[in-house]
């Protein structure tokens, strides 16, 4: 599955899924275990967590099972490793908090907005 693929999937189960806020990030000029750092709103624990069994679900059924998964019990935040990208699912008080995209320090994507490669550098 290329890259395109593996966004599209993401974007469409995240929407599925009913996420909030999902905000693709290309991290690929400046990581070295990823392409894309995904990061969506769930509106409670139980929502999180489904949402990153759905994606899971997903990519199995695609053929390509996630590299890992990592969540608690109760989760405000589930990860979702899936090599060229990285999809991070969490709890709005637990994304207020951690403010992931503050860690890549660059603006953030909507979902199904393209970006020039060249306004990263």
């Amino acid at each position: 599955m290329d890259l395109a693929q593996t966004r599209n999937l993401i974007e469409t189960t995240l929407e599925d899924a009913k996420a909030r806020d999902v905000q693709v990030m290309d991290v690929s000029q400046i990581s070295s275990f990823t392409d894309l750092m995904v990061v969506a709103t769930g509106t409670s624990t139980t929502h999180v967590r489904s949402t990153g069994e759905a994606l899971s679900q997903a990519f199995k059924e695609a053929g390509e099972p996630p590299l890992g998964v990592e969540s608690g019990p109760n989760p405000d935040w589930v990860l979702v490793d899936l090599g060229q990208a990285v999809v991070h699912v969490m709890t709005e008080s637990a994304r207020a908090h951690y403010q992931l995209e503050k860690l890549w320090d660059m603006p953030p994507q909507r979902a199904g907005e393209k970006v020039d490669p060249t306004e990263l550098l």
